[in-house]
């Protein structure tokens, strides 16, 4: 089956050309390279369900904005130093907070194949809940996690997230692994830029 039909090897694939561009001495990442990327993600979040489509609507609309920018930015470190330069990069709509946002979404993808990985099963409910208080909960009032706890019965099982997907068992557990290992650095590199500049880790910190 080609890999156009298959949205999680296409995911992968661009990861993996992600990762490979920070493996050099001056690593760097372009922002329209990593919002076509993250674009991929959007349709695999809706595959979650109806109690996610909030989520990717949400994501979409970051990644597009990203998207914006890169017509007049290059990479992400520069997108962030300009927005700290102007004095905009804590604004509830800068691209910076942008980037921390889908940030935390692709490391909720992350940590959700890593559970799906570790537990075996072919319910995708302890997962979820698991990434979820790890990665968004910390920055979410009582309401919204309490609206995303009772939501976890929607989720489709593994058996059906891997038809959504055009994957087998051997298939999808290789594609996630894969995104596990190159979605961590960078992960990792983009808060690296954050604590690496003055009022980074605050925005950083921001919902």
């Amino acid at each position: 089956m080609a890999a156009r039909d298959r949205p999680l090897t296409k995911i992968a694939d661009a990861f993996i050309e992600l990762a490979e561009s920070l493996n050099s001495p001056n690593p760097r990442l372009e922002v329209s390279q990593f919002a076509r990327a993250c674009r991929l993600v959007s349709p695999l979040i809706g595959f979650l369900g109806i109690a996610f489509k909030f989520v990717e609507i949400e994501f979409s609309s970051k990644v597009d904005n990203l998207m914006e920018a890169s017509r007049y930015v290059s990479t992400l470190d520069a997108m962030i130093d300009r927005e700290i330069g102007l004095n905009c990069a804590k604004s509830s709509n800068s691209n910076s907070r942008n980037l921390v946002r889908v940030k935390r979404s692709i490391d909720m993808l992350k940590v959700i194949f890593e559970q799906i990985l570790a537990r075996r099963g072919n319910s995708i409910m302890g997962p979820v809940s698991t990434a979820y208080q790890q990665v968004f909960a910390p920055y979410h009032g009582w309401a919204i996690r309490t609206a995303v706890s009772a939501s976890l019965p929607t989720l489709p099982t593994k058996a059906r997230l891997m038809k959504k997907l055009n994957e087998n068992e051997a298939t999808v557990n290789a594609q996630m692994q894969n995104f596990v290992v190159t979605s961590a650095p960078i992960i990792q590199y983009i808060e690296n830029l954050f604590h690496s500049r003055v009022s980074g880790d605050e925005i950083l910190g921001l919902i």
